[in-house]
């Protein structure tokens, strides 16, 4: 006879929370986000996302001139970034982030009052909040979130930017991985594991070779 299970036998999947620091405007922080969301449909993991600014890294530091555009225009989807989430929760930025990254990356939207009113629509989230852009309303949140990211991992770095919990309960903290395109299914998963491995070696920081491609949506 088949009864209800006890409570011994219900085991509810504890998963492990990794976060993520993002810019809508970077190309390598959206294909690793892209990555990661394939993780969780392999690995016991949870993505939550965080906002971070390439404006406020850059701050101070000479750019080149093809950036400098960015620099600039790139103040606006943050700010809006960071006012959903004060408004409506953390949860906000997931749907916003994913909104934001298909019409910037894939739609070729740019980063404008368009992008951001039209990303907004997607989600659901009124359409005022376009106006915190121009304004630093948010900037001090912006600022701290932004620094509750990046510290653990320094200056030399830009995003992605994650945090995972180490098996000793101690923070792991890295840039990267920059990678194109996002490696799907099980690809996703063991990109991940060995990721886990060298980040949380003690001692390792470091490992590099030439880019010869642009960033890959599909």
């Amino acid at each position: 006879m088949t009864g209800t299970p006890s409570s011994q036998q219900v085991k509810t999947e504890v998963k492990t929370a990794v976060d993520m620091w993002f810019d809508p405007r970077c190309p390598w922080a959206w294909i690793t986000s892209r990555w990661l969301l394939e993780v969780e449909r392999t690995r016991s993991i949870e993505t939550r996302f965080h906002v971070m600014s390439l404006s406020v890294l850059n701050e101070g530091r000479e750019v080149p001139e093809k950036y400098r555009p960015g620099q600039i225009d790139g103040w606006g989807c943050v700010r809006v970034c960071i006012a959903a989430e004060e408004r409506y929760g953390t949860e906000a930025l997931r749907p916003l982030y994913n909104a934001m990254g298909t019409r910037i990356h894939h739609e070729k939207a740019g980063l404008g009052r368009d992008m951001m009113l039209g990303a907004l629509a997607d989600v659901g989230l009124p359409a005022e909040l376009v106006e915190v852009a121009d304004t630093s309303e948010y900037d001090e949140e912006l600022r701290a979130s932004h620094h509750a990211g990046m510290d653990p991992v320094g200056s030399e770095v830009g995003t992605p930017v994650i945090h995972v919990p180490g098996a000793d309960g101690e923070l792991i903290a890295f840039f990267g991985p920059v990678i194109t395109p996002a490696p799907r299914g099980e690809a996703a998963g063991r990109l991940w594991d060995a990721v886990l491995t060298m980040a949380g070696t003690d001692g390792f920081f470091e490992i590099k070779r030439t880019r010869d491609r642009d960033a890959i949506f599909s």
